[in-house]
């Protein structure tokens, strides 16, 4: 009984390892951490602080400085770590900015429109709510790219199909 008994564990320590070598080792080993991409910053200086795309504030990971994040207009940090409400509308819209428009863009607010994005050139752009929102970048590229533009005020993409634009007020930021 004592040799079987042995044989038995010897098999179900056997079966056990080669489970966990070939089943759970590569799985249960292997760190999967994703770092934020950063939209938009709250705060100024040394004590700003990043928010990502899904609105949560993330304290750990420096904002860079160049080019800055665009600025949310928020005093304070808000408590339980995520912006809501039209702070998050600000943030999902800045989470879509093309790369290449992203050193032209300085800040967000929510205005009477929706959100409200200020190019560093002034220009105010306005998208209304976050739906579609690459779709309306794309839009502002296209009105921006457009040789015959040479001076704005404002982008409207609330329709991101017919943009409309009009003013005399800024120049347009140089191509990148």
């Amino acid at each position: 009984m004592s040799r079987r008994l042995t044989i038995g564990l010897l098999a179900v320590f056997v079966l056990a390892v080669a489970v966990y070598w070939f089943g759970f080792r590569e799985k249960s080993v292997e760190a999967d951490v994703q770092v934020p991409i950063l939209a938009a910053a709250i705060g100024e200086g040394d004590e700003a602080v990043g928010v990502a795309g899904n609105g949560a504030v993330v304290r750990w990971l420096p904002p860079p400085e160049d080019p800055p994040l665009p600025r949310l207009p928020l005093d304070e940090i808000p408590k339980g770590g995520k912006v809501r409400g039209t702070a998050l509308e600000q943030v999902r819209v800045l989470a879509a900015v093309p790369d290449q428009l992203r050193p032209y863009v300085e800040s967000s607010y929510f205005g009477d429109s929706g959100v409200d994005v200020t190019l560093t050139s002034g220009i105010e752009l306005r998208f209304g709510d976050a739906t579609q929102a690459a779709r309306k970048w794309r839009a502002v590229a296209a009105v921006l790219a457009d040789p015959s533009v040479n001076v704005l005020s404002y982008v409207d993409v609330h329709a991101p199909a017919r943009p409309a634009y009009d003013g005399s007020d800024y120049e347009l930021p140089p191509a990148p």
